[in-house]
């Protein structure tokens, strides 16, 4: 039986994090830059690509120009403040998840891993609120690679970290950036709508609007139909 990979990304994959992400980042502007009008959309370009371009994706759309400090600055409490909200308030795991990743385990040519362009703390973070099992998987975070996407070094790491060829893993993403991060690497994906327009993934392999639609045997499929 041929051996293949699910990778999932974290934030709007697991759990509803852009929610948590945009109301920390809100605050941060409001705290930090006095700038009271800030709207979950303005984050919109940097979604998937770390914090410090997910703070820059709205400076830019409020006319900021951002300094290096700055912009550290915003991360380090945007990173406190999404902590703070998230033990006030955990976050349950997305329909479908657990009950995916309950398959994958019991799947004897199944192998599974987490890979988020999100720190290991604010990640580990939303895993154990969403009682994933991450210890017991291979796990790469922004923390571990120098690029974050839509370049492909995290999902390349992942595969590389399984053992398997990035054509053998299927990675799941809800942001365009994720997508274009996956095929670069050479990975298949699947797009979930949790977070993104169907018509903003549609360079995805398949989209789906919920994790609950999948099973290993949709898994399989596509990476048969993309590999005819």
């Amino acid at each position: 039986m041929e051996q293949f990979g699910l990778i999932f990304d974290v934030d709007g994959v697991i759990a509803d994090t852009e929610r948590v992400n945009a109301e920390a980042s809100i605050q941060v502007f409001a705290d930090l830059f006095g700038v009271q009008d800030v709207v979950r959309a303005d984050f919109e370009a940097g979604l998937g690509r770390g914090a410090a371009e997910y703070i820059r994706s709205a400076a830019r759309v409020h006319g900021l120009e951002l300094s290096d400090e700055q912009v550290t600055a915003a991360t380090d409490a945007r990173q406190s403040n999404f902590l703070a909200l998230l033990e006030a308030d955990a976050l349950p795991a997305f329909p479908g998840v657990l009950e995916l990743l309950g398959a994958a385990e019991h799947a004897g040519n199944l192998m599974v891993g987490i890979a988020t362009s999100s720190t290991r703390e604010k990640s580990e973070a939303v895993l154990k609120s969403a009682g994933v099992p991450y210890t017991e998987m291979v796990y790469v975070t922004g923390s571990d690679v120098t690029c974050k996407k839509p370049h492909p070094e995290l999902f390349l790491t992942a595969a590389e970290k399984l053992g398997l060829a990035p054509a053998r893993c299927v990675v799941i993403e809800d942001a365009p950036n994720g997508i274009e991060s996956a095929k670069a690497a050479g990975c298949r994906c699947i797009a979930v709508t949790n977070s993104a327009g169907r018509e903003k993934l549609m360079d995805a392999d398949r989209i789906v609007d919920s994790l609950s639609e999948l099973d290993l045997q949709a898994l399989e499929d596509v990476l048969d139909r993309v590999g005819d």
